[in-house]
C-alpha cells in the first residue's frame, strides 16, 4: 500500500535572485526533489510557455502570488492566465501599508474586500487566500487583524496560507491558528527562524532553526493541509536553502511516497 503524505512545494521568491529567470528557478525546484512550486504570478511568460516549463521540469503549479491590486484590476487575465496552466488557488501575499486595519473595522473592511474578490474566484473555478505576515497579528478590539479579516470573509471564497514563521514572529501560536481554521489552510508555508543570523534577516532553512518541527508537522496534516510550501524571504545561497529543506521534510517522512 502507498501512503501519500503531505507534498512540497517550492515557493520561487526563495529563488528569486538565480540568474537567468525562470527557467533556472523551476530546475534548482526540481532538483531538489519538490513536486510543485508556488508561483509569483505569471513570471513575464505566456500560459504555454509556463506550461511547457512546468511540464519540463515536472512540477505542479501549486499556487500563485499575485498582488491585490493587479487581482482586482485585471482579474479576467490573472485567473485566465492561471487556468490554462492549471493553478487552482490564488494568494493574496501582502497587504501595503496603506491597507493594512489600525481599528476592528478597517480589518472588516480589508476581509471583505478579499471575501468578495474570492467569490469571483470561486465562480470561475479558481480559489482565493490570504497569506500572513507579522503585522495581523496585532490585537485590536479583542481579536488580530488577521481573525478579524478571516471571520468577515466566508470560508469558502477566503482561505488562510498560514506562514508559519511570520506567525511566531507575531508572538501568535501557529498551533492555536491551525486548530482555529481548520480545513481553511490547505497550503502552509514552512520556513525557520534563526535570530543569530541577521545576515539572513534571522530567517533559516527549515528544519535548522529553532521552530519545533515534530510539534508542527502533524498539527498541519490534522488541519487537513494539502502542500507544504518552503520559504526563505533572504537565503544567502537559494540553492542551499532549497535543497536543505527539501532533504528535512523528506527526513520527517513529508514529500515522498511511503510504501
Amino acid at each position: 500500500m502507498v501512503l501519500i503524505v503531505l507534498k512540497t512545494a517550492l515557493q520561487l521568491y526563495t529563488v528569486r535572485n538565480l540568474p537567468n529567470g525562470p527557467e533556472t528557478h523551476f530546475a534548482c525546484a526540481a532538483e531538489a526533489g519538490y513536486t510543485g512550486v508556488e508561483l509569483l504570478g505569471d513570471h513575464g511568460l505566456e500560459s504555454e510557455a509556463m506550461s511547457e516549463l512546468l511540464e519540463k521540469y515536472g512540477l505542479e503549479p501549486t499556487s500563485s502570488h499575485v498582488a491585490l491590486d493587479e487581482l482586482e484590476s485585471n482579474t479576467d487575465r490573472v485567473v485566465g492566465f492561471h487556468r490554462e496552466i492549471g493553478t487552482k488557488l490564488l494568494v493574496v501575499p501582502f497587504l501595503p501599508v496603506e491597507l493594512r486595519g489600525n481599528d476592528t473595522a478597517s480589518w472588516q473592511m480589508i476581509g471583505r474586500r478579499l471575501g468578495l474578490l474570492g467569490k469571483t474566484c470561486r465562480e470561475a473555478g479558481l480559489n482565493l487566500g490570504y497569506h500572513n505576515h507579522d503585522f495581523e497579528m496585532v490585537s485590536v478590539g479583542g481579536a488580530t487583524g488577521l481573525d478579524i479579516i478571516l471571520s468577515a470573509a466566508a470560508s469558502e471564497d477566503l482561505f488562510l496560507e498560514l506562514d508559519i514563521a511570520w506567525a511566531v514572529r507575531g508572538n501568535r501560536d501557529p498551533l492555536e491558528l491551525l486548530d482555529r481554521y481548520r480545513g481553511r489552510c490547505p497550503r502552509v508555508h514552512v520556513k525557520d527562524l534563526n535570530p543569530d543570523r541577521p545576515e539572513e534577516q534571522g530567517w533559516a532553512d527549515v528544519g535548522d532553526g529553532i521552530l519545533d518541527w515534530d510539534i508542527l508537522l502533524p498539527a498541519t496534516v490534522e488541519a487537513g493541509t494539502e502542500w507544504l510550501v518552503v520559504e526563505h524571504d533572504s537565503p544567502l545561497d537559494p540553492v542551499r536553502t532549497a535543497n536543505r529543506s527539501q532533504a528535512f521534510l523528506v527526513s520527517k517522512g513529508f514529500g515522498q511516497n511511503l510504501i
